[in-house]
């Protein structure tokens, strides 16, 4: 056959190949992480003065971040080294932004609205947009996490930190890049130096692995990576120990039972099939994040009491990642019905307005254990200048601490050298005949009891109480959050007032 007999031919041109273009970020990826991080600051910022009142932890906080560096150093050599680089952190912010009570909670605002982003990141890498938004919104609602975000404390930092190490996990399974993993054991590493137990959550991620049944290579990488992790926290753990004197308040599990609730929503959210994008599933990382950490604390705590809800915030991450999972999926399974529809928003109704109590309540000084705002005030209130003051025990002088005006006028009775002197929390007092010999020189003493604080067996406390009992008698009592302010008079006191005594009417300050 001729060419003519095959028809005309068709010339055939070959385009030259389009350079490949990196991918600008997806609107749903910035609604993601814009909508979760908006939401946890205006909730953070809303009351976050709690009416300008402070509680003992963050006083703690307020106190060392206004000494030196080396002063800070000097002091977690006797206590609260677990927290010594926090306190540093907060030294720098102060230094910055100057040392006022929005100084002291901010960071951790905005440390949990950084920790609803990445929420929200892991939701949509595991299981699409909408379960990332939705996790990234419930998160900031969970009334723990509400709580913690206004507290200046580390454990913000901490979960922000963990939820981006996950985060960094998840995206290293796949890519097996060397520098991936060291990002992801340098965030575990600074979340455990911020707080120890955050290594419980390193755990947790060890199980998501192997339940995964990732690569060989990928779980050689992550053992190294978390030996590393380990041995970076093993000083300050073995340093940390001599100081466990610190946690001998926890007599007992603290606020155990709302995480089993939160352990036992989430492994029933986890029933079902929710996304399975990549070779970590969604269910299979927020379980162990949800149930591990809590429960290797409660076995620890079989030796020893440590558990305290606050030590495993970052459970919160993965009960928001099942819980935004699981209303996807009930999108999903019901977006055809209109009365699932009418029903799914009565539920979110009703869940919103049960979430109104919580959070209002969260917002007032009456959330937190004590007031040390309150307790010094009512130290000021009932003392008169020239009153002795007394601490039952030595410990609690930290609940005056952070406002030295409240207690100018008077004279600590015990104290023979300050705490910044002393490179301690509460300072060091005499020896138990001496304060006894002080008490017997004032007709009053402004004495200040820590609520449910038992009495300690030592020779100085013994002495303040014995003399109190002999040589005093009560004035009058003001109970307020966390403590109760007590003043004593001599029995040969002049003026006392009418109807004063032991069966004097005790008054309550909010």
């Amino acid at each position: 056959m001729s060419v003519a007999e095959r028809g005309p031919t068709v010339a055939r041109t070959v385009s030259p190949p389009v350079p490949t273009r990196r991918q600008s970020p997806s609107p749903a990826k910035a609604v993601v992480v814009i909508a979760p991080l908006s939401l946890t600051i205006a909730l953070g910022l809303w009351g976050i003065r709690r009416k300008n009142t402070m509680w003992g932890d963050e006083s703690v906080t307020y106190q060392l971040a206004h000494r030196d560096l080396s002063q800070i150093w000097l002091t977690a050599q006797h206590v609260d080294l677990v927290h010594a680089l926090y306190y540093t952190v907060m030294h720098g912010i102060f230094g910055l932004f100057g040392g006022g009570l929005l100084t002291l909670r901010l960071p951790s605002v905005l440390a949990m609205s950084v920790a609803a982003s990445g929420v929200g990141l892991l939701g949509l890498r595991l299981a699409g947009p909408r379960a990332g938004l939705l996790a990234g919104l419930v998160f900031p609602l969970l009334p723990q996490v509400q709580k913690y975000a206004q507290e200046g404390r580390s454990y913000a930092m901490v979960c922000a930190l963990v939820t981006w190490a996950t985060y960094a996990l998840v995206v290293s399974v796949p890519h097996r890049a060397r520098w991936r993993w060291a990002g992801y054991g340098s965030t575990m590493l600074l979340a455990c130096l911020l707080h120890e137990f955050a290594v419980l959550a390193l755990v947790a991620h060890g199980v998501t692995l192997v339940v995964s049944r990732v690569p060989r290579p990928v779980l050689k990488a992550w053992s190294v990576t978390a030996a590393g992790v380990v041995a970076g926290l093993l000083p300050l753990a073995i340093c940390s120990a001599g100081q466990s004197g610190q946690v001998s308040w926890i007599d007992g599990p603290v606020r155990l039972p709302g995480l089993l609730v939160m352990a036992v929503v989430g492994v029933a959210c986890a029933l079902a099939p929710l996304g399975a994008r990549g070779p970590v599933r969604l269910s299979v990382l927020a379980v162990p994040i949800v149930v591990l950490p809590g429960l290797l604390l409660l076995i620890v705590s079989l030796v020893k009491p440590l558990f305290v809800d606050r030590y495993v915030l970052y459970s919160n991450i993965g009960i928001a990642l099942l819980l935004g999972a699981w209303m996807d999926y009930f999108h999903r399974l019901q977006r055809s019905s209109r009365n699932a529809w009418i029903a799914a928003v009565a539920v979110l109704a009703a869940v919103l307005a049960a979430l109104v109590p919580p959070s209002l309540s969260l917002r007032t000084p009456q959330s937190r254990s004590n007031d040390v705002t309150a307790i010094g005030a009512a130290v000021r209130k009932e003392g008169r200048p020239g009153d002795g003051l007394l601490y039952l025990s030595g410990q609690h002088r930290i609940l005056t601490a952070a406002s030295p005006e409240d207690t100018r006028f008077l004279t600590d009775l015990a104290l023979a050298q300050d705490p910044v002197s002393s490179n301690t929390l509460a300072g060091v007092e005499l020896p138990a005949r001496d304060i006894a010999a002080r008490m017997l020189e004032f007709d009053r003493i402004v004495a200040v009891r820590a609520a449910g604080a038992h009495s300690p067996t030592d020779p100085r406390e013994e002495a303040k109480t014995s003399t109190l009992r002999r040589y005093f008698r009560e004035y009058g009592t003001t109970h307020v959050n966390g403590a109760r302010v007590t003043v004593y008079v001599r029995d040969h006191d002049p003026s006392p007032k009418a109807g004063a005594g032991s069966d004097s009417p005790e008054r309550a300050v909010g």
